[in-house]
């Protein structure tokens, strides 16, 4: 088997790498068909990527990640390994999203939001625990997900926002820390992503 295999339909920029290989015992670099790839995205081993899907300038995605059809990684965002997207997200400009984590269908990230995995940084030996984001969950610009932190599904998290501990399904998250309303009726119902 080829260890990289792009699909149809596939338009990717010079100054592209895709299959990187860090280890010699790793499972092949998979892009669906209709992608688009920007200049500067480095795309590792061991990854496999749905239909449609599109990055900004300088995306990174790290080993062991799937990525579900019709995803937007922007611009200088990271997907930093061991991570599973669903499908229909759109990851802003700048957004870090660590090992461990999981994202639902139909979430949307807004720019320079980070998520994180590990509590205790160079402090403790802990697993790592990244955030999961169930579908629908919109976070907003600027936001903070701490470990081990779950979004529930069409919660809401407002930009700035530090999340330190479970939303709720259907749940604004405001602040810092964060602190749950009602979502208002304006916010209701699904992500539409297109």
């Amino acid at each position: 088997m080829s260890r990289v295999v792009i699909g149809e339909n596939a338009t990717i920029d010079d100054d592209t790498t895709i299959g990187y290989q860090y280890d010699t015992d790793v499972g092949p670099t998979v892009v669906g068909t209709d992608a688009r790839i920007r200049a500067g995205t480095r795309i590792y081993a061991d990854v496999a990527i749905g239909n449609e899907f599109t990055t900004g300038h300088d995306a990174l995605v790290r080993e062991d990640t799937t990525v579900g059809d019709r995803v937007v990684l922007g611009t200088q965002s990271v997907l930093d390994g061991s991570v599973a997207v669903g499908n229909e997200v759109s990851i802003q400009t700048g957004v870090y999203v660590p090992p461990e984590t999981e994202i639902g269908d139909r979430v949307f990230l807004g720019p320079n939001a980070v998520l994180t995995n590990d509590p205790y940084p160079l402090r403790r030996e802990e697993d790592l625990e990244g955030p999961t984001l169930h579908a629908g969950v919109s976070i907003g610009a600027n936001a903070t997900i701490l470990p081990g932190v779950t979004v529930g599904e069409n919660a809401f998290v407002a930009a700035g926002a530090v999340v330190t501990e479970d939303v709720p399904p259907s749940t604004l998250a405001v602040g810092v820390p964060a602190t749950h309303k009602p979502l208002p009726a304006a916010l209701d119902g699904e992500n539409v992503i297109a």
